[in-house]
């Protein structure tokens, strides 16, 4: 078992904005409560999945909503805590292990901030390996993990109880409490043994997510600079191929809350003006990547946008008109190239008339 320290947070962040293809809200403020969670607590201990007891109870914890909204209602210290406090209160469990929701963003830090405050560890993995908007998108659901019982607990502590027999009901009815509460909650869900989690999970994702922000940190600036370094660091990982697909400038984006998420596209003209213009759809993360009529890549193959100079990633949330931009493309994990995971994670699964397009090396 490793641990989790403070000095740790800011590489985690960056290495997890990266992963989470635009997606998984911003991590900055997390970042910080989550230091402050550690500078009372402790560093949280960081668990292998195959060292979990095989009868641990283990429960992942995120948030869920659209990832705009997180920039004007902000999470408080104690909002990871209080709703796996509420889970076990509403359901007579307690929690063992806690377990992420995704690699991405903010909700890579929320689960640490439960488990440092609760003393209990955190999975070194999670359950999509980046970040993906819908529940019964997670290698949990589609592994078999029933969503409920489960907990959500909004910005003023009102808390609620869910029982459904299926992840995509789970997913219409907590989206439904996220929109009524203001756009943005915290909940406990996919209860799993931990003999169950131990093939539900991608593993190594947040110790992955540290070396990763780590790369982006040394080797700041030009992002083709960067390319190699980064397929050096993806190479011995659960992912796969890193490309660059593109360099330009936002020239249009348009997003809106659409039943709970963010939709909406960008458009980026190369530097050169030679190149016909990339445009990506967005549904909280970065799905399909065109240029003109081509599809470049596709979910659940990763698309990262990352400033043009410093190779920072980019939440969508942050994107604006004029930024230059890097676009890249990584490989998903095997999980989601199975035939099962791509009938729930596969461009025809968000609308899209067309099949998954492998990256290809």
């Amino acid at each position: 078992m490793n641990k989790i320290y403070e000095h740790q947070l800011e590489d985690l962040s960056l290495g997890s904005v990266f992963l989470a293809t635009g997606g998984g809200g911003d991590p900055y403020l997390p970042m910080l409560l989550t230091r402050q969670v550690l500078k009372e607590f402790g560093p949280v201990t960081l668990i292998k999945v195959d060292d979990i007891d095989d009868n641990a109870h283990v429960v992942p914890v995120g948030a869920v909503g659209a990832p705009t909204v997180s920039l004007e209602l902000l999470p408080s210290i104690e909002e990871a805590s209080a709703t796996l406090a509420a889970y076990e209160q509403a359901t007579g469990n307690q929690v063992d292990v806690v377990a992420s929701f995704e690699v991405g963003g903010g909700n890579s830090l929320l689960p640490i901030m439960a488990a440092a405050a609760k003393g209990v560890p955190v999975i070194d993995g999670d359950g999509m390996g980046r970040a993906l908007p819908e529940a019964q998108m997670m290698t949990y659901a589609i592994a078999g993990a029933k969503p409920t019982p489960a907990v959500a607990r909004d910005y003023a502590g009102n808390t609620a109880r869910f029982d459904t027999a299926d992840t995509s009901t789970y997913e219409r009815h907590i989206r439904s409490f996220a929109m009524a509460a203001g756009g943005m909650i915290t909940a406990a869900e996919h209860p799993m043994t931990g003999a169950f989690i131990k093939k539900a999970i991608i593993p190594g994702t947040l110790s992955f997510a540290i070396r990763l922000g780590e790369t982006l940190r040394k080797h700041r600036g030009n992002a083709e600079n960067l390319l190699p370094h980064l397929q050096d660091t993806f190479a011995n990982s659960v992912y796969g191929t890193c490309r660059l697909l593109y360099t330009g400038k936002v020239t249009d984006k348009a997003t809106s809350i659409i039943g709970g998420y963010d939709v909406g596209s960008v458009t980026i003209n190369a530097f050169d003006h030679q190149q016909v213009a990339m445009q990506i759809a967005i549904k909280n993360e970065y799905l399909i990547a065109r240029i003109g009529d081509e599809v470049v890549a596709t979910v659940p193959d990763l698309i990262v946008l990352c400033d043009y100079e410093t190779g920072t990633p980019i939440n969508a949330e942050r994107l604006k008109y004029g930024q230059r931009v890097a676009v890249f493309a990584v490989g998903c994990p095997q999980f989601y190239r199975s035939e099962a995971a791509l009938k729930a994670v596969s461009p025809r699964a968000f609308g899209f008339d067309l099949d998954y397009l492998p990256l290809q090396a």
